[in-house]
């Protein structure tokens, strides 16, 4: 029979314990500014430290992980934030954005089988074959 009261009472202290918490503004929206550019400065920084991993291990070397993270075009950062925006706004942009990205993924491996096929094929330069 107190239960229901006891979980009232934990909520209502959870939130007066929130309440405590002193912010940096009186004003909401000031708060809310705030906790916007933290989030949005600490999102920066963890996506670029992925980035960075990412290509490090894509590539052999660290001057070619640099190379493919300067070298990008505006219309390229364009697209990132385009896709990123559909993809969080809906759960159709995430399956298409999703499924795009899938298919390019998929691309890139038959891309790379055949090159590493073709690579097996052919004969190597010096061969017996090569006089003729």
């Amino acid at each position: 029979m107190a239960k229901s009261g006891s979980s009232t009472d934990d909520k209502g202290t959870a939130k007066t314990a929130a309440r405590k918490v002193p912010l940096p503004s009186p004003d909401a929206g000031t708060n809310l500014l705030i906790a916007d550019i933290v989030v949005r400065g600490a999102s920066t920084l963890f996506r670029n430290a992925v980035e960075k991993r990412v290509a490090k291990a894509s590539v052999d070397e660290d001057s070619d992980a640099q190379d493919l993270l300067d070298g990008r075009a505006v219309i390229t950062t364009l697209g990132l934030y385009g896709a990123s925006k559909l993809a969080t706004r809906s759960v159709p942009g995430l399956l298409m954005v999703s499924g795009g990205l899938l298919a390019k993924t998929l691309y890139d491996r038959g891309k790379a089988r055949q090159r590493r096929l073709a690579k097996e094929a052919s004969p190597p330069a010096g061969s017996p074959n090569d006089a003729e």
